[in-house]
């Protein structure tokens, strides 16, 4: 009987607290299960993206290696249509770009790169297709449009390649004097056993060596 009323004190005690506080702890509830749920969903959601984006770029260098421009560049445009925040679609439109290039479509391969720029969420992503893009400028003598695209903060490890690239520029205008302290620059940020310091050293050797000192 002791044990019977010590139950009965208890069940009242859980009776009266849960008056008090049931509907606040079915609350809290519903939240964490409705929290829960939203974050499984997402992350099934970013795999189901990420899988669909990795088929179409396997796609798409498919239409690389056949170098099909048309076709590349449709996989490219789908690709920032339907999954433009993953690393896929980056990846897609500096592919596009080269293979644009390749086939003399300029207007198409400098679109793919100013989409990067634009749109990319990496940051190396976007330096390189500054660089490229100022590449595709500076052939066709967009001199001033080339250096205003350089003129962007890039990430270190893109310093030499940038530097390189504005001495091009540069010489191609016949600003020579600029154009080795630009080669000078990208000179001192490559690494010692990078084989693109040869041909960085041949650019300044060709215009004097390196600047007069100030």
């Amino acid at each position: 009987m002791a044990y019977d009323l010590e139950e009965q004190e208890q069940l009242a005690t859980l009776k009266a607290w849960w008056n008090k506080y049931g509907d606040l702890v079915t609350w809290l509830l519903i939240a964490a299960l409705a929290g829960y749920a939203a974050w499984s969903g997402w992350n099934y959601y970013q795999r189901n993206q990420a899988t669909q984006a990795a088929l179409l770029y396997d796609e798409l260098q498919k239409a690389v290696s056949a170098k099909d421009n048309a076709r590349v560049l449709r996989a490219a445009g789908d690709m920032q249509n339907k999954f433009g925040r993953t690393a896929y679609a980056q990846m897609a439109a500096l592919a596009a770009a080269k293979t644009a290039w390749e086939s003399k479509d300029a207007a198409a391969a400098k679109a793919q790169l100013q989409w990067v720029i634009d749109n990319g969420r990496d940051a190396e992503y976007k330096a390189l297709a500054r660089i490229r893009l100022a590449g595709v400028l500076l052939d066709e003598k967009a001199h001033d449009d080339a250096l205003k695209v350089l003129a962007a903060d890039m990430p270190p490890s893109f310093a030499a390649a940038a530097a390189d690239r504005k001495g091009d520029i540069l010489a191609a205008q016949n600003k020579l004097e600029d154009a080795r302290a630009a080669w000078k620059l990208a000179l001192d940020k490559t690494d010692e056993k990078n084989p693109a310091r040869q041909l960085i050293q041949l650019k300044l050797d060709a215009v004097g060596g390196a600047p007069k000192a100030a």
